[in-house]
């Protein structure tokens, strides 16, 4: 797919992002008047939030694995819908336990929307490419965090509106994300027996809610340790177990319980565990800090949050270029803990008067680091499975980041009611008597959520102070959470991104799967892959590709002098394996004979495993090829007994790109690009195509010079560093420029040796030709705009022209004598 085809369908996949975000953060500046407006406490304020968090975080799980089995399409427009309904259910509630029932089918439609994007990006994109468009998706986050909130302000603060338009406003956006999608993507369906793991669903969704449950009450209705906790916590963790036996029993399990052999899934799930503690964190508390502790507007609130919700932007969208670049994702998903930690650790030294241009530092490192760890996380996990798992292991990282919001908020804000009654307890004693009265009948220090306009100053400051200092405990504590997700970022290994989308590797590891007897009339050649099958074939070096003269070269070169089959065959075994032992998945592994036969495949599993039968005792050649490797032809003797044999493979270095103009961003077709090395000796040469794209493969890593030359541009040279493994992507832009030409000529026809020099408007000489016996001269790469062309060799002439296009031919020049 294109750049542009790309784009088109995840445009509704971007809107539907944003309808889901949109949700989660217009209530944050509004809830402190919702909440009043309802009649509910500090509990209902974090239960409004944390309902949504749960009942998101229960379905997530069960969104990715209907993925990994039905229509994904279908499946948005489903949670679009869901969504909906909530919304409009939402702005209707008359109290807020009826909002915080809305607000947990809300959460069921913003789960399916938030793994589902991730999902289906995954399927078109290969996760090499994949960091462009997660900044666009880090893009979409961004605007819709920093719009909700100041929508959400702006809504509650209009009087002919009313918070409940804060839930309606979403429902437009999501009709039109609904048509959009309709209409932009297109994907193959999945059509194939398939068994829901409801009672796994069941299972984790009463563990999770039994748990944040406890949390939220546990230092409030009752003590932290009663019996109500010890109930509450075995349950959950009973549940939890009982969620483990159904998955590892279960056909289609909601979670794969494989999935966590794998290290870089598990560190990556358990560091977006503690990511969305910061993340979630940061947008629901910051509402209640700048309306209770600075006495601002719901409006001034959002406008407040604004370095938060611009360095989020600026780091998702920046780093994922920069991944698609290079191919390098661990330093950025390490330097985002770096800074999540130190912005939550900053933030945890405010106070109700701290100045605010300290305080936006902090919130613009918090959103910094949180935008370069939230998407890196889900990505270095999708790139490790294969595409059956791909919606399964994507929510998986979304689930735990939204179990981590969910525990978060709510444990955190119980913490952090107990602290503000903590310290307005303390202040109440510097406080005159007479305004005791008053703060005792705000029941301010209580569970509700108090007026700080109908407070005394004295009582108003102290009041202040106390969400300042209680809200940046909070802060504290989510820092140190901070600290563990970055000490795990540590341990994920860097895995090289594939440069194949999950559709792509799937059509590509069904197309070896078939034996040559399914199709009559085919050759075994056919079934194999091309560098393979030329090999088995091919003798004659004078017809066959050069990879093949140089694969046969190998295979001549490492043939024993002897050999001889006996008969049964012998198990050859082993594992495929890459950089640093990494296991490589889908690898084909080819056993062929001296004489060119194949005699055997197989397709590595999972774990780098494979298993090929020898048919009998002698010399033989196995041959193995993978997406992003350099294939290896080896030789193998078998004896009489199996043969244990691995294989470590290189990977490729190869190098793509873009070449587009700078004026308009157009793409260039029919470039010609060159690659040379730092001797200057040439190494590749191509043109681009359509969409202005070109590729090399196979080249020595290492710097290359890259110059791009192309009619109508200027040429270009630039240095690349050719990475050792993978692809290196570069995009290159070519200024206009513009030739003039034409013929000087005198009375007796063209003048050769005349004297052309072209000025600029500044009086620059740009440059000098002297023309031939056909009188011709010309300039090139020229920049548009005013010149003069002066002419020597009779009396001299000077003659004024406008270069706007690519092109000026045909500026003839006449000179003469006076008279003649």
């Amino acid at each position: 797919m294109t750049h542009r085809q790309i784009m088109e369908a995840i445009s509704g996949l971007l809107l539907g992002m944003f309808v889901a975000i949109l949700s989660s953060t217009i209530v944050t500046n509004a809830l402190p008047h919702i909440i009043s407006d309802l009649g509910g406490g500090q509990s209902a304020y974090t239960w409004v939030v944390t309902a949504a968090l749960l009942s998101m975080t229960a379905a997530t799980p069960l969104w990715g694995k209907l993925a990994d089995l039905y229509s994904k399409k279908a499946l948005v427009q489903i949670a679009l819908v869901i969504y909906v309904l909530g919304s409009a259910a939402a702005g209707l509630s008359q109290n807020a336990g009826m909002l915080i029932a809305c607000r947990v089918v809300q959460g069921i439609g913003v789960g399916g929307l938030s793994a589902l994007a991730q999902i289906v990006m995954a399927a078109m994109i290969s996760p090499r490419e994949r960091g462009r468009y997660s900044g666009y998706l880090g893009a979409t986050f961004a605007v819709a965090t920093v719009g909700g909130p100041l929508l959400g302000g702006v809504i509650t603060d209009t009087s002919w509106l009313g918070w409940r338009w804060c839930f309606y406003v979403g429902v437009p956006f999501a009709v039109v994300a609904l048509i959009v999608l309709q209409k932009t993507l297109h994907l193959p369906v999945v059509k194939r027996e398939v068994k829901v793991d409801w009672g796994g669903a069941t299972a984790i969704a009463a563990a999770v809610s039994l748990l944040l449950v406890w949390v939220t009450f546990a230092g409030d209705k009752y003590d932290w340790l009663s019996w109500q906790t010890y109930t509450m916590v075995g349950g959950s963790i009973v549940l939890g177990l009982l969620f483990v036996l159904i998955e590892s029993k279960a056909s289609e399990p909601i979670i794969p319980l494989r999935l966590f052999k794998n290290r870089t899934i598990t560190l990556a799930s358990l560091a977006s565990l503690f990511v969305g503690v910061a993340m979630f964190t940061g947008t629901v508390f910051f509402s209640q800090y700048f309306q209770l502790a600075r006495d601002k507007s719901p409006t001034m609130s959002g406008v407040m949050t604004i370095p938060m919700i611009g360095g989020l932007f600026v780091s998702s969208t920046v780093s994922g270029q920069f991944i698609t670049r290079t191919g390098r994702w661990k330093a950025w998903l390490v330097s985002g803990g770096v800074l999540v930690t130190a912005g939550l650790g900053l933030l945890g030294t405010i106070r109700y008067d701290t100045a605010y241009w300290k305080m936006s530092i902090f919130m613009a490192l918090l959103g910094l680091g949180i935008g370069m760890m939230m998407q890196n996380l889900v990505l270095c996990t999708q790139n490790q499975v294969e595409p059956s798992d791909l919606g399964a292991a994507s929510s998986t990282v979304t689930f735990f980041r939204s179990l981590g919001g969910a525990v978060g908020v709510s444990a955190l804000g119980a913490v952090m009611s107990h602290r503000i009654t903590h310290y307005v307890s303390d202040g109440v004693a510097a406080l005159d008597p007479k305004y005791r009265a008053a703060l005792a009948g705000s029941s301010s220090s209580t569970d509700s959520i108090p007026d700080l306009a109908k407070l005394p100053a004295p009582v108003r400051t102290l009041m202040e102070s106390s969400y300042g200092h209680g809200i940046a405990d909070v802060f504290l504590i989510a820092g140190a959470l901070a600290a563990v997700a970055f000490l795990i970022t540590l341990f994920i290994k860097e895995v090289p991104l594939r440069t194949k989308g999950a559709l792509a590797q799937a059509a590509a590891a069904e197309a070896p799967a078939a034996e040559p007897s399914e199709a009559p009339g085919e050759t075994a050649a056919e079934h194999t892959p091309s560098w393979a099958a030329t090999e088995t074939v091919s003798s004659d070096t004078e017809t066959a590709p050069e990879g093949t003269q140089r694969l046969s070269a190998v295979a001549t070169l490492a043939r024993p002098e002897a050999s001889g089959e006996g008969p049964g065959s012998v198990p050859v075994r082993g594992f495929v394996r890459g950089n640093e032992g990494i296991p490589v998945p889908r690898a084909a592994v080819t056993l062929i004979s001296l004489a060119g036969q194949q005699l055997g495949r197989s397709v590595a599993q999972a774990d780098g495993s494979y298993a090929v039968d020898a048919p009998g005792v002698g010399s033989y050649v196995l041959i193995a090829s993978a997406d992003g490797f350099q294939p290896q032809a080896s030789t193998v003797l078998v004896g009489g007994e199996p043969v244990a044999y691995d294989i470590l493979l290189s990977g490729t270095s190869g190098l793509n790109g873009l070449v587009r103009a700078a004026a308009n961003g157009e793409p260039v077709k029919d470039a010609m690009v060159i690659v040379t090395d730092v001797r200057g000796d040439l190494l590749a040469t191509g043109t681009t195509g359509e969409q202005g794209e070109f590729a090399f493969g196979e080249l020595v890593p290492g710097a290359v010079t890259v110059a791009v030359n192309a009619a109508g541009f200027r040429p270009r040279a630039l240095p690349v560093e050719v990475g050792g493994t993978g692809v290196t992507r570069i995009e290159v832009d070519l200024d206009s420029g513009a030739r003039l030409q034409g013929v000087v000529r005198a009375p007796h026809g063209p003048l050769a040796d005349a004297r052309v020099t072209l000025v600029d408007a500044a009086g620059n000489v740009v440059g000098t030709a002297t023309t031939g016996t056909d009188g011709a001269y010309a300039f090139t790469d020229l920049d548009g705009g005013e010149y003069t062309v002066i002419a020597t060799g009779y009396p001299p002439q000077a003659t004024a022209l406008t270069v706007n296009g690519p092109a000026v031919d045909g500026h003839d020049i006449e000179l003469a004598h006076p008279g003649e």
